[in-house]
């Protein structure tokens, strides 16, 4: 449960980088709920907002994640996490990033500082500061907005795209293949979407790399509708649940 909601608190839409960005995908304000449930059970929800921020006489966007669990699972294993990042809107990559985590007994409040060529780690619970070599990376929310806004609607099926994020103080590859196009049931209707297959490093939640499939709206938004893992405890599943402030009307196929 705990790395689906960091998974899709990630929710990557995939493409082409861009050098500089020219934004023309969300807005500030904009905000998007999703449940997260085991069929008709709900396990716990996830939200993912945009705001403008200044610091130190810039302006940058200010994104924040929150996940938490709901219901019986609450009670079993309480999650309660809460992710932001400060993302440059120039460059489109994180200056900042923050991490605080509650999850069952275990707790972690970490700090990302983005430099030039090196990532700063800082670890408020333990009281450490590390700095890796690291060039060109995102962390897992400024990902999220800067390669949503570069999806390219010329890939083709079985093409993919790799960016390097940073994560736990080391630089990894992420990569994102586009499966086809599909049309998802939502609570608002009939929604087209295309489908991707993010390959994630096999772990002891994940049964394998293609363990996670997830929809996107084919329409300028290019929001996530629906996350789907298979895990080791069985299938988990997000779909959208509210919205507001999209930078474009979500296209609705009326029958």
């Amino acid at each position: 449960m705990k790395n689906f909601i960091y998974l899709l608190i990630f929710l990557v839409n995939v493409l082409t980088k861009a050098n500089a960005q020219t934004n023309n995908t969300y807005k500030h304000g904009e905000w998007i709920q999703f449940r997260v449930h085991y069929g008709i059970i709900n396990a716990g929800y996830a939200t993912m907002e945009m705001e403008e921020k200044t610091i130190n006489n810039q302006k940058l966007e200010h994104v924040i994640g929150k996940g938490w669990s709901t219901g019986m699972l609450s009670w079993v294993f309480p999650v309660e996490d809460r992710y932001e990042s400060f993302i440059n809107p120039k460059t489109g990559f994180p200056v900042r990033a923050i991490r605080k985590v509650k999850e069952g007994k275990h707790t972690k409040n970490v700090e990302l500082f983005f430099e030039k060529d090196s990532v700063l780690t800082v670890d408020h619970k333990r009281n450490e500061k590390e700095k890796a070599a690291a060039k060109n990376v995102q962390d897992m929310i400024a990902a999220f907005y800067y390669l949503r806004n570069n999806v390219s609607d010329s890939l083709k099926i079985a093409e993919s795209v790799e960016i390097d994020m940073f994560f736990d103080g080391k630089k990894f590859p992420f990569k994102l293949v586009k499966l086809g196009e599909e049309t998802i049931k939502t609570k608002f209707g009939k929604i087209k979407c295309i489908k991707f297959r993010p390959l994630v490093q096999s772990g002891r939640v994940f049964k394998a790399k293609e363990s996670l499939t997830l929809w996107i709206t084919a329409d300028k938004n290019k929001i996530p509708v629906r996350i789907q893992a298979d895990l080791a405890v069985g299938a988990l599943k997000a779909d959208i649940d509210e919205y507001k402030g999209l930078s474009h009307p979500l296209n609705i196929i009326i029958d």
